[in-house]
């Protein structure tokens, strides 16, 4: 319970999120803080409201290959899972939002100028509400690696971003999902950044053939854990 006397979200453990400042991480050092942080009790409102807001879902919103006349090139894939709480209980109504760069590595944005081509069938976003268990599903491209000049011959493995609404918005959440036996995740400051070696494991997903559909796509599953112990690394925790 806090001094307001509402329960607290529950702190995550030290060392499976990533650090605030990680000097292998260039960009992270200047935004990280310069003090100690200050520790603020969590308020009625932060944990009942107000509620996120976004323009009602569509039918296909889930499904990134869809949004245009012709299908986007790469290998097509089905990502899903669960969003659970730190009792492995799932979380329901969940506005769940990804995005991505296309098969070849390049996002679909103004500020992105690597020279690799882009896909006028792929949008490169979607987004869905997590059912009574918590499931989500998107179908999507397998995204490339891609060049970062953090460092000499630097390059980001293959990866989705996740945000996450929950009841309240400051409950949102933002993360990345890696693909396994990925070579260039030993080598990513970005992932490199969380200290603890488990917890990194909780971001890659793992091939699930029950998920995989014949002739169609691969599956793979990533479940995401909100809060506790085995929670998921998130960007910008606030610890």
């Amino acid at each position: 319970m806090s001094e307001f006397g509402v329960n607290e979200y529950p702190r995550t453990r030290p060392g499976s999120q990533p650090d605030y400042a990680c000097e292998a991480y260039r960009s992270s050092i200047r935004r990280a803080p310069a003090q100690p942080l200050v520790r603020l009790p969590q308020t009625l409102s932060e944990l009942t409201g107000p509620v996120y807001g976004h323009n009602p879902l569509g039918p296909s919103d889930h499904d990134l290959t869809v949004h245009f006349a012709a299908p986007p090139q790469g290998e097509r894939i089905i990502v899903a899972g669960r969003v659970l709480d730190e009792d492995g209980r799932g979380v329901p109504n969940a506005l769940v939002e990804v995005w991505q760069a296309n098969a070849a590595g390049r996002y679909r944005h103004t500020r992105d100028n690597h020279p690799a081509p882009l896909d006028p069938n792929f949008l490169g976003a979607g987004r869905t509400i997590t059912d009574s268990a918590g499931n989500y599903r998107f179908v999507t491209i397998k995204p490339g690696a891609y060049p970062w000049r953090n460092h000499h011959n630097a390059w980001r493995p293959a990866h989705i971003h996740f945000s996450l609404f929950g009841s309240a918005f400051v409950t949102r959440l933002v993360t990345q999902m890696y693909f396994p036996n990925d070579p260039l995740m030993p080598l990513d400051p970005v992932l490199q950044s969380i200290p603890d070696e488990e917890a990194r494991e909780r971001l890659v997903s793992r091939f699930d053939l029950s998920l995989t559909e014949p002739e169609w796509a691969l599956g793979y599953r990533f479940d995401i854990v909100l809060r506790g112990r085995r929670a998921t690394p998130f960007e910008d925790d606030p610890r």
